[in-house]
């Protein structure tokens, strides 16, 4: 390797892509390339940086197996920051395996890293965690290490562990640090603002609060029913009830939920079930169903009581009932809570992580498109959608993967 490609290459372990491009900007060799795709894409020109790197593996030859998988690591990271989940993983297993048996320890972890961080997009938590902790960070270099951090402390803040994912945090801080990459000292400082903000609102007995993500883990903890407008389940301490597919019956739930101790009018629960502003006797009679239904639903952690004006939640044990709603109420909030990470998805990815069909997800896009709440760019299978999160708020509530009483 001459001494231009290594300056190229130390310029980019440490987040300088200009000073790389300076060196190899006119050369077409394979090691040439490759330090360029590497170069536009922490650039953010991911298309040309993925056609770089392509033409790098080819150049390459067969032969070089080594350079070749590392080729394709670098190509599945743009999949990754692109949000193209649906990125061959046979691929970079493959690669990954290449580049261990041949000694290339620290790629072949950032391989893995790579793979961890697409699981906890996906909300495959357990996965995500058993593959971790098969990979001892002590060796890593310091950028290494901070991803190593961060994804400990992703998949810590979607179950509730603050104090873990604090530490986590810190880890990755310190890391970070020693690294001397601005762009990733930045993010670790997001992700850390992100796990401070309030991630949620408590409306109790009439009155409304927000709470942090800690507050969120001893409420789900504690004996108290939850009416959980971000997963839409209601939940007690032993029993974990799905309504994600009965949105009516949620509707119920949680206008009894915000108006208990008292109790949910008929015309309340009309409206917030069925947008019924002129009810007649056809809606009541649904009504009726529908209360059948939840009480049905329910008895596990709270009855269902008719009252003189409606209906009210009796929970089993004397116990409180609360309504956790999102930080801002927001159709489609799920959807917003991917794109508020700052990343460009594309529609398929974001119905891989939320489980749903992409003609669901294109119908929440365009919707939020309307409203201005999201906007697409590129056309075709490259198009991708992007937001700015809500400013003060976290939404991890919202993100895919189950919490700790599921």
């Amino acid at each position: 390797m001459d001494s231009l490609i290594t300056a190229a290459a130390r310029a980019l372990a440490t987040g300088d892509p200009l000073g790389a491009l300076k060196r190899v900007a006119l050369r077409d060799d394979a090691p040439a390339l490759a330090l360029r795709g590497i170069a536009m894409a922490q650039l953010g020109d991911l298309v040309r940086a993925k056609t770089l790197l392509r033409s790098s593996a080819r150049a390459f030859g067969p032969k070089a197996a080594v350079a070749r998988a590392r080729c394709v690591v670098a190509e599945a990271e743009i999949a990754l920051v692109s949000r193209d989940l649906g990125w061959p993983q046979r691929t970079l297993a493959a690669a990954r395996a290449t580049l261990e048996a041949r000694g290339d320890r620290v790629n072949a972890a950032h391989a893995r890293h790579l793979e961890i961080r697409r699981l906890i997009l996906i909300g495959r938590l357990d996965e995500a965690d058993a593959a971790l902790a098969a990979l001892d960070p002590e060796p890593f270099p310091p950028a290494l290490k901070a991803a190593h951090g961060m994804a400990v402390a992703g998949i810590a803040m979607r179950r509730l562990r603050t104090k873990a994912a604090r530490a986590a945090y810190a880890r990755a801080g310190q890391a970070a640090q020693d690294s001397g990459i601005p762009g990733l000292i930045a993010e670790v400082a997001g992700a850390v603002r992100m796990l401070n903000a309030p991630a949620a609102r408590l409306i109790a007995r009439g009155r409304e609060r927000l709470l942090f993500l800690d507050e969120v883990g001893a409420l789900l903890a504690s004996e108290t029913v939850v009416i959980d407008a971000c997963r839409y389940v209601v939940r007690d301490q032993g029993a974990v009830i799905k309504l994600g597919t009965r949105p009516v019956l949620f509707s119920l739930a949680r206008a009894m939920g915000e108006a208990w101790p008292g109790d949910a009018s008929r015309e309340t629960l009309l409206a917030q079930a069925f947008r019924a502003k002129d009810a007649d006797e056809s809606h009541r009679a649904r009504l009726r169903v529908e209360i059948g239904r939840l009480r049905s639903a329910l008895q596990a952690v709270a009855g269902v009581s008719a009252t003189k004006r409606g209906f009210t939640l009796t929970p089993r044990g004397g116990r409180e009932v609360v309504v956790l709603a999102p930080p801002i109420d927001e159709q489609h909030a799920d959807a917003l809570a991917l794109l508020a990470d700052g990343e460009a998805w594309s529609s398929s990815a974001l119905a891989l992580a939320l489980g749903v069909s992409p003609r669901t997800v294109q119908r929440a896009l365009d919707a939020l498109a309307a409203a201005g709440r999201a906007q697409p760019f590129g056309q075709g299978r490259a198009r991708r959608w992007t937001t700015a999160p809500a400013p003060g708020f976290t939404t991890t509530l919202l993100l895919p993967g189950p919490l700790p009483s599921d």
